[in-house]
């Protein structure tokens, strides 16, 4: 199991430790700094950091003595004519970095190896830890990329990136809002992986549209890696290799932003309910997290030591992790709210702590 943790807020990263049974904060990394997406890469240790700093833009920081010392790196960067569409019937505007909104590493036979998902809708690729990228040019240049769209964001943007851990040549991402794009040959080619996926914000003709799937969350079980699961914003979906499924039955909601699914177990999963569209709220106040043990035939609300009153703590899209044991599972929410188990969401406890708003988290391989 793991005994750290790096959470992500608006105000600094905070690295949580586990020692004597319980968890607390044992330290603070860019304290004031919005801090979008922390990730320890599995393969040599190294911490990265992404830090939204608004007008001055994104900074990609990296760590290789767990936060002693950080050295920055390079940014993806898009070239002169690259452009992107917002879906509103306005003309296309320059591409423009917005966010690194996704960050992963490549396979242990691909030591430097680092993949970048991010708005304006880019796949970048990093062969040097990140001190130089390079757009992924087989899928920023499909035509089909030109009817992605905003969802949450003005612009679409690739939050999700599932490599195959046992075929790095696979790979797939997800869009918001483009669906689910996937390659089978490290990059060079792509074809659209959403089918059977349903958008009921389209007109009827258009809602089973694969290139208009808004994804919210998609993840892949390693320990099978044909089984995806994904929040979609109007559902939760299951993939085994043929078209998705929908799964209908989530109580007390199907949207939600936030899943994880147990690295050994493809039928495990976990996913943090709320009401959807413009209130984005938990379902009556009450935190709950749902979870399925058969594939999504059935589902456990989880809610002991959670709070059931009063609480409107919205959980985002990289707020929920899952440790390699699949044992502990922590989130956090816009409101500062964290939340740890070890025993599968049986049972939570909060942390005594009152953190900034929180955009992710992510447990550090042992």
């Amino acid at each position: 199991m793991s005994d750290l943790l790096l959470v992500s807020t608006r105000k600094g990263l905070f690295v949580l430790e586990r020692g004597n049974g319980a968890w607390r904060i044992a330290r603070r990394e860019f304290l004031g700094d919005n801090v979008a997406l922390a990730m320890c890469d599995p393969r040599d240790g190294s911490w990265y950091a992404v830090l939204d700093l608004g007008h001055f833009g994104n900074k990609l920081q990296r760590s290789t003595d767990r936060g002693a010392t950080w050295k920055e790196c390079a940014v993806p960067a898009y070239g002169e004519g690259d452009e992107v569409s917002t879906g509103d019937g306005k003309p296309p505007q320059p591409a423009t970095l917005r966010l690194i909104w996704s960050l992963e590493p490549g396979s242990a036979q691909q030591p430097g190896r680092l993949w970048a998902g991010t708005i304006p809708g880019g796949l970048f690729r990093s062969d040097d830890h990140g001190a130089s990228w390079q757009l992924v040019r087989g899928l920023w240049d499909m035509p089909e990329r030109r009817g992605w769209f905003g969802g949450g964001y003005d612009q679409p943007g690739i939050h999700s990136i599932c490599i195959d851990p046992e075929d790095a040549r696979m790979i797939r991402v997800g869009v918001s809002t483009g669906g689910i794009w996937g390659s089978n040959d490290d990059g060079a080619t792509w074809k659209q992986c959403a089918k059977g996926m349903r958008a009921e914000y389209m007109p009827p003709e258009r809602a089973y549209d694969p290139n208009v799937q808004d994804v919210h969350r998609l993840v892949q079980c390693r320990g099978n890696p044909q089984r995806f699961w994904a929040q979609h914003h109007n559902g939760v979906f299951r993939h085994d290799g043929g078209d998705w499924e929908e799964i209908t039955n989530v109580s007390p909601s199907v949207f939600g932003f936030a899943m994880a699914v147990h690295p050994h177990d493809p039928d495990t999963a976990w996913f943090v309910p709320a009401t959807k569209d413009v209130r984005r709220i938990p379902v009556d106040g009450k935190v709950v997290v749902a979870r399925t043990r058969d594939g999504g035939n059935s589902f456990e609300v989880l809610r002991d030591n959670l709070p059931q009153q009063d609480a409107y703590d919205l959980t985002l899209r990289h707020a929920l992790a899952i440790d390699a044991s699949g044992d502990r599972l922590a989130f956090g929410s816009t409101t500062g709210g964290f939340w740890i188990t070890e025993d599968q969401g049986d049972h939570w406890r909060m942390l005594d702590a009152r953190l900034p708003p929180v955009h992710a988290v992510s447990f550090v391989s042992a």
